[in-house]
């Protein structure tokens, strides 16, 4: 049985402040779980309405039933089981290799497939605005399917942080050099922007090398990519020409 603290808490973690406040998100289903469990991120406390989970302790794990599970979750259609996990301090940020950097990304999906595409193409390092969407919120979560704790993330001013790096960098533009016909370096920072807006006009200054993904239908109406569709295809061809 789920007590009233334990809901009152966990359901305040689906807020950007109390993930603050009290250092801890919450992740659901068995593989997303299992994902973490294997990683380096301490378990707070275990929710499941089955007998699974053995490797994790007794004192950690609390067996519910299918209507306490749903009073926590955040899902429509609770899965079974719910995990809360302490967030982790933040690390040090990587300056060398390939690196992705979100301006103002706000869709949770956009941004959990994004770390998991950085996870799939080895990126280690994903920079964030402040502006772009908390990584532990439960949708990021959900979407990044465990790659959440393979991938460092920091927020930066990406601004302040783009006008000193000594890294090149590219943006993906909807004008641009044509991203099939140019030559990417192993090491550089590709800079994705918001859904609705692009890269921010303050951003685009910092930008040297704007790249573009051309368009191949006859009509030439679609308006733009999703930006997590159009970081695949990018981070597909700097690892093709590398």
């Amino acid at each position: 049985m789920v007590s009233k603290n334990q809901i009152k808490l966990i359901t305040s973690l689906q807020q950007k402040k109390y993930r603050i406040a009290h250092k801890m998100f919450f992740a659901e289903g068995v593989k997303v779980i299992q994902e973490l469990l294997n990683s380096n991120l301490e378990l707070e406390h275990l929710y499941t309405t089955e007998n699974d989970f053995d490797a994790v302790a007794a004192a950690k794990k609390t067996l519910v039933y299918e209507n306490d599970l749903k009073k926590i979750s955040a899902l429509t259609t609770p899965n079974t089981c719910l995990a809360v996990f302490k967030i982790p301090a933040e690390k040090e940020m990587l300056t060398s290799g390939l690196i992705v950097a979100l301006d103002s990304v706000r869709d949770p999906g956009n941004l959990g497939t994004i770390l998991r595409l950085c996870d799939w193409y080895g990126v280690k390092q994903l920079l964030c605005s402040p502006e772009t969407v908390d990584v532990y919120n439960s949708k990021v979560v959900q979407a990044t399917m465990g790659s959440i704790s393979r991938v460092n993330v920091n927020y930066v001013d990406l601004n302040q942080y783009l006008a000193q790096t000594q890294l090149p960098v590219f943006g993906a533009f909807m004008e641009g050099v044509n991203i099939y016909k140019t030559s990417l370096p192993p090491e550089a920072i590709i800079v994705m922007g918001n859904e609705a807006n692009g890269i921010s006009k303050a951003i685009q200054k910092t930008i040297k090398n704007k790249l573009t993904i051309p368009r191949f239908g006859s009509i030439q109406k679609t308006e733009s990519l999703n930006v997590a569709t159009a970081t695949a295809i990018v981070l597909s061809e700097f690892r093709r020409n590398n």
